[in-house]
């Protein structure tokens, strides 16, 4: 199996409010993924991080192989949720992906 975790910082311009409601957006984008996408064993997005945290959202996932999340990179359905509700809001990201 392989796990693949994102840690996103949401843009600074955003207020308050719009932060909580692109972190919801992401959430249910990202989790509604989850059935959707071969080899995608589990999903999930945190968005509630504590104050210690330098960043906005956490996502943790894992697939099958290797194959299977380079297959979720370009699958449509997981290309439009990072299009749409991902990358126009934020400012950084970071990855790590590891065998388990």
């Amino acid at each position: 199996m392989v796990k693949h975790v994102i840690l996103w910082v949401l843009k600074e311009e955003l207020t308050g409010d719009e932060k909580e409601k692109v972190k919801a957006g992401i959430k249910e984008g990202l989790e509604g993924l989850k059935g959707q996408i071969p080899g995608l064993i589990d999903i999930s997005v945190n968005i509630n991080p504590l104050p210690s945290s330098n960043c906005d959202v956490m996502l943790d996932s894992t697939f099958e192989d290797e194959e299977a999340l380079k297959g979720y990179a370009v699958n449509p359905k997981h290309v439009a949720v990072a299009d749409g509700k991902v990358r126009p809001y934020t400012a950084s990201r970071v990855c790590m992906d590891t065998e388990v």
